[in-house]
């Protein structure tokens, strides 16, 4: 009973170590965005608080290891793990002023280093109750570290491919809880028959349990829906008569709430594509978000083939942003595996797959532009909307610089102003000229008696006049080999952060 019951501890420990990394990534990015940065916190404050669990473990088990002891160290995991939903709101907003890098480490390390220094104290202690003779330490050490080890591997796998998206952040939170006090009371109750231990660990975990759920924040006010996905928080939101759809934390649609017609300015700017044809023709739109590019070019008698990795955006788009299934034809997959496995050549590719929080670095390489180049028609545009700090952004330039390696003529068309600004910059690159006649630009004039219509003249007519050939002098090509796109984009999330909080001030979404 002994063995099992320490072999028990050994895994139950294992996997809640990888489960509180992974449910760190989403209790954090809605507040910093799922960038290296975040990850590179979570991994370093999960390493430093095992190895000091291991040093603290190993002195304490020589002081005299007993399997009633041993209990504790999952309860006081769990019973900590269980403050989290409660405690993260009023850290993350404390340590807001600090900057991205700063607040996500120390964050990271106020909400899980308590419980990950706990559970990394549970092997060398186990180690100690379960050597016996010193010619089966290598043995026996082998043992609980292979055990411990094939836990977290499955936990990760459940967690990641399951859990979160089906259980949500707090349940899943408390879930961990309960599992690590209820592996503390079997210990308690098959070591000794501690009845009195095991039944206060339990009334704890009650306790915290109610007083978590009666204080559990609500949404805020104007938030329709948020999901947890496979790929982030997807959360919908009301505000001053816009609609938002926000992807960990980052805008990524924002419509008239009523109408649901877009209210941002690059989805008008693009319409600008259309000029360079005097015809229909067949559109691909990589990256989704609330559909209001497909709803847009579909509504000019295009088709539209949508690509999005994220079946809830997919969701979002038809659920609160208006899109209908005859719009377009939307396909779940990344958009380089989209590219590998058809054959479809299409007049316009649209990449916008970019935002703030974080840029996936393999839709903006070499390699990746060679890719959509085959899926060109020849006389075929690409146009790739980018959110940056100015128009002359390193990541502007450096993508212009990568595209020039593929295309003939590529050229920015900015839609923010001032031109410092935070904001976004179309790159249109193609193998011709990039050019139409002036007259079909379109008069804001012409629309005095429609303001919508107006306004998405006006964005035109902004895009288009600033026209730019982007500067490569100090550019750096991107590969697949050599990308710092994502190291990059920290830059741009922490302005964009800055705008969130003028937009939702804490804290009215009670994340």
């Amino acid at each position: 009973m002994a063995r099992f019951l320490l072999y028990l501890v050994v895994s139950v420990a294992g996997a809640a170590v990888l489960a509180i990394e992974l449910l760190g990534t989403r209790v954090l990015a809605p507040f910093y965005g799922s960038s290296l940065y975040l990850w590179a916190a979570l991994i370093t404050v999960t390493l430093l608080s095992l190895s000091l669990g291991y040093y603290l473990g190993g002195r304490w088990a020589d002081r005299g290891a007993a399997l009633e002891r041993l209990a504790a160290l999952p309860a006081g995991a769990g019973l900590w793990l269980m403050l989290v939903p409660l405690l993260k709101q009023p850290v993350l907003l404390r340590l807001q002023p600090l900057g991205l890098r700063a607040a996500a480490l120390l964050a990271a390390t106020l909400l899980f280093a308590p419980s990950l220094t706990l559970l990394g104290m549970v092997t060398p202690y186990a180690l100690k109750l379960k050597t016996h003779q010193l010619e089966q330490l290598g043995r026996t050490a082998g043992s609980l570290s292979a055990l411990s080890t094939v836990a977290s591997v499955f936990s990760a796998l459940l967690t990641g491919y399951w859990l979160i998206p089906a259980a949500g952040i707090n349940r899943m939170t408390w879930g961990i809880a309960w599992l690590l006090l209820i592996t503390a009371a079997a210990v308690l109750l098959g070591g000794r028959r501690n009845l009195k231990g095991a039944g206060l660990v339990l009334i704890l975990g009650l306790a915290l349990t109610l007083m978590a759920s009666g204080l559990q924040t609500r949404p805020g006010v104007g938030v329709l829906t948020v999901q947890q996905s496979p790929f982030g928080e997807i959360r919908v939101v009301e505000r001053n008569g816009t609609r938002f759809l926000l992807i960990d934390g980052a805008i990524h649609t924002a419509t008239e709430a009523r109408t649901l017609a877009t209210e941002m300015p690059y989805v008008a700017a693009f319409d600008l594509v259309r000029n360079f044809y005097d015809r229909t023709g067949e559109m691909l739109l990589i990256g989704l978000g609330g559909g209001s590019v497909a709803k847009n070019w579909s509504a000019k008698e295009w088709q539209v083939d949508a690509v999005e990795i994220d079946p809830v955006v997919a969701e979002m788009a038809g659920r609160f942003f208006g899109l209908e299934g005859g719009e377009a034809r939307i396909h779940l997959a990344d958009g380089r595996q989209f590219l590998r496995s058809s054959s479809r050549t299409y007049d316009v590719i649209l990449l916008d797959a970019f935002g703030s929080s974080s840029i996936p670095f393999h839709l903006t390489t070499l390699e990746v532009f060679q890719l959509i180049r085959s899926h060109l028609s020849p006389e075929g545009v690409l146009a790739v909307n980018v959110e940056c700090v100015g128009w002359q952004d390193p990541l502007v330039q450096s993508l212009a610089l990568t595209l020039k390696r593929v295309f003939e003529t590529v050229l920015a068309l900015p839609c923010a102003e001032p031109p410092n600004a935070l904001g976004n910059v179309l790159l249109l690159a193609a193998n011709r000229a990039l050019e139409f006649p002036e007259d079909w630009l379109g008069n804001p004039g012409d629309f005095l008696d429609d303001d919508y219509q107006r306004w998405c003249a006006v964005q035109r007519n902004h895009a288009w006049d600033n026209r730019y050939t982007p500067a490569t002098e100090q550019a750096r090509l991107l590969t697949d080999d050599h990308n710092p796109s994502d190291l990059w984009a920290e830059r741009i999330n922490r302005a964009a952060r800055h705008r969130l909080a003028e937009l939702f001030p804490a804290p009215s979404l009670a994340w």
